[in-house]
Order: structure tokens, then C-alpha cells, then sequence
């Protein structure tokens, strides 16, 4: 497992992820239910606090916010609040994929198929080497 990127939660993000985990919308707990089974090994959390933000489900190995959108995310000042907050999110290297809710609800096996291939797009080749570890093997000589 790589490092955790993602900044440490502001004073009171995890209480407040831990009420928000209890109410769910449907399009997240059908999603959450796809995610949890760790799909191609890959592992989400649902609402991870983050910094000010509480993200509807992170995968720390791809460094992915999947955040379900709602129509409300398309009114008002909401797209502007959205863009603010992927743009602080990318900041700190982590990408976010946002998936509308009606895409979760009329086809639930196209949005999985979406999330799955976005990760494993970014996850590194390799984990890194332990820092006291052995040296890659051509700077030995060796095939």
C-alpha cells in the first residue's frame, strides 16, 4: 500500500463523516455496495475526511476521488464550489472522477467499469522501494 496522500481532516470532518455515512443517497449505497468487495484489489472508503472536505469515496493507492453528484451539484454555485474543491484536491495530487447519480441508477455496471479502469489507470507500475532495501537489480549487473 502507498502512503496516504490525502491531507489529515479539519476539526470536526470526522464527525461529520461518520453522520454522513449514515445517510447515504441510494446512488452511493448501491455504488459503496459494488466498491467494498475491494473490486481488482482495489480498496475505497466512503466518506473519508480530507482537509475540509469530506469525499464520498478515496481510494488512497490511486490517489481517486469518486464523488456521486446529485442534481443539486448542477444549481446555484455549486458547480463553482465543486471546481474549487477539485482544484484543491488536484493540489494535493489527488484526481476526482465525478459520476452523476442517474448514471448509477440506469446503469450501475458502466459506472463500476468506469471507477475500475480510472484507478487502476493511476496506480503506479510499482510500489516503491523500501528506503534501507535491496538496489534494483541492473545496478548490480545482473539480468
Amino acid at each position: 500500500m502507498l502512503k496516504d496522500v490525502a491531507p489529515k481532516a479539519k476539526r470536526g470532518g470526522v464527525k461529520r463523516a461518520r453522520a454522513l455515512r449514515r445517510k447515504m443517497s441510494l446512488p452511493e449505497v448501491l455504488l459503496w455496495t459494488a466498491l467494498r468487495s475491494r473490486p481488482c484489489g482495489l480498496k475505497f472508503r466512503k466518506q473519508h475526511p480530507s482537509g475540509p472536505y469530506t469525499l464520498d469515496f478515496y481510494c488512497s493507492d490511486a490517489r481517486l476521488v469518486i464523488e456521486v453528484d446529485g442534481e443539486a451539484h448542477s444549481r446555484g454555485d455549486q458547480p463553482v464550489l465543486d471546481a474549487h474543491r477539485d482544484a484543491w484536491l488536484a493540489g494535493h495530487g489527488i484526481m476526482t472522477l465525478r459520476i452523476p447519480a442517474g448514471d448509477i441508477l440506469n446503469d450501475m455496471d458502466a459506472a463500476l467499469r468506469g471507477v475500475i479502469a480510472t484507478a487502476r489507470s493511476r496506480l503506479p507500475l510499482h510500489h516503491p522501494a523500501a528506503p534501507d532495501g535491496p538496489p534494483p537489480r541492473d545496478e548490480l549487473g545482473e539480468d
